[in-house]
């Protein structure tokens, strides 16, 4: 069984069978994600080889990078048929490093995948190999990302002025925190008509509800960032500078639900759930902060959100925290959320059973399909098919179930490794 089953079982479209999902009702099959957001994607490499295995594309045909900082490729309408993808995503008009996805061009990653990238993918070597990237593709600023030689992603360059307490300024830590402009209303309104014709369940990543993201504080896309932007730095301050941090939260939030009622007012039902978070809470053994610390600092602004998107809108609230997070997830719950990402069965206390059994009724999980620190990268085929059908029989029982890896699937991944995933995940779906 594989890739062309697919027509044989349509009995919901994507988005009825996402919401039944959602509704913790059992779908006539378990909806896949691939895509939708950026942190349920694909590297472009992955995305290249996978494309190849399909037959959708000739050697050397090039495929486009969406979200420059990960290095994610587009998962593209004819890759989502192939795969009976349920899901896609409105994001903002601009990437990670602050330009627009538009006047593509030819580019390769240091493995030789041919991709395209937008016209100010601007970048400059180093005398080791290494490769800067510029917010806003102004190569006259200071660099905002490094490509390790041989590498597939960019890291952070951290750009800290000088830190004087008796200066701090509330109004620093803000400044990509702003009212949405109409151009960018206009935007998610063009998106919207766009997706208006499709069938497929759609997931907004609207900006501004993320809390302390340690991926967006040092903001890659600002011009000159100001504020504790440095990480260590800023992990310190949620404890020696609490009240400045909550401060940042407070004022932050305030912007953000200006700015989803404008945003509701132009997308309404048509969207599904937003990703409301990402700031992550684990490591690989348990939380990095206590239970106590994320009621005080974090959950006031989390419930804020939570509660006026509920009371407002149809949209599902979707949090992604990475690694063993189990005892928070009670909170989540109490927080308001209704999706759990990436669900990192890989973690300590992050039994998929365990998991399914004590919070099944409560929250959806939208990943844990596959583990990609271990089985998926460094397993066999049917190392890979094994696990895909044990966690689709365990998430998906009774609903609460949207299959997606766990984070996104990385480079280096054996094409048939990624064939066994999907083939699995459609040999599973009723004939």
């Amino acid at each position: 069984p594989g890739i062309k089953q697919r027509e044989c079982f349509m009995s919901m479209t994507s988005r009825e069978r996402v919401h039944a999902a959602l509704d913790h009702q059992e779908p006539d099959r378990i909806p896949l994600d691939l895509g939708a957001t950026a942190v349920t994607g694909m590297q472009v490499s992955s995305v290249y080889l996978l494309r190849q295995a399909l037959g959708l594309d000739t050697p050397g045909t090039p495929v486009k990078v969406v979200e420059p900082y990960q290095m994610l490729g587009e998962i593209a309408p004819d890759l989502q048929e192939a795969l009976g993808v349920d899901v896609v995503g409105i994001g903002g008009p601009r990437n990670m490093f602050g330009f627009r996805n538009e006047d593509w061009k030819e580019w390769r990653l240091f493995d030789g995948t041919p991709v395209l990238v937008p016209g100010a993918f601007n970048t400059t070597p180093e005398p080791n190999g290494d490769i800067l990237m510029y917010p806003e593709g102004d190569m006259s600023l200071q660099p905002c990302g490094r490509m390790p030689k041989g590498g597939f992603y960019f890291d952070t360059i951290i750009r800290q002025d000088p830190i004087d307490d008796d200066k701090l300024n509330v109004e620093d830590n803000l400044q990509e925190f702003t009212p949405i402009s109409d151009e960018d209303l206009d935007w998610y309104r063009a998106e919207v008509t766009r997706l208006s014709g499709t069938d497929k369940a759609v997931l907004g990543s609207f900006g501004g509800t993320a809390f302390g993201d340690i991926a967006l504080v040092p903001g890659q896309w600002l011009r000159h960032p100001r504020g504790i932007r440095d990480v260590t730095e800023w992990y310190m301050s949620t404890l020696s500078r609490r009240d400045y941090v909550y401060e940042v939260f407070s004022r932050q939030c305030d912007i953000a639900l200006a700015n989803l009622e404008k945003i509701h007012a132009v997308v309404g039902g048509l969207v599904t759930a937003i990703f409301t978070t990402g700031t992550d809470f684990g490591t690989q053994h348990g939380p990095f902060i206590s239970r106590d610390a994320y009621r005080d600092l974090y959950m006031p602004f989390h419930r804020r959100v939570n509660d006026w998107m509920h009371k407002n809108t149809p949209w599902k609230s979707f949090i992604h925290s990475c690694g063993s997070i189990r005892p928070l997830i009670e909170d989540f719950i109490e927080a308001g959320f209704d999706i759990l990402n990436p669900v990192q069965c890989s973690a300590c206390n992050m039994d998929p059973q365990q998991l399914k059994d004590q919070y099944g009724a409560a929250l959806t999980f939208w990943g844990g399909g596959v583990d990609t620190q271990h089985t998926l990268p460094f397993g066999t085929p049917e190392e890979v098919a094994t696990q895909v059908r044990d966690r689709l029989g365990i998430f998906g029982h009774g609903g609460g179930f949207v299959f997606n890896t766990v984070h996104n699937v990385q480079a280096g991944i054996p094409v048939d490794n990624l064939r066994a995933l999907y083939d699995t995940v459609i040999a599973a779906r009723p004939l």
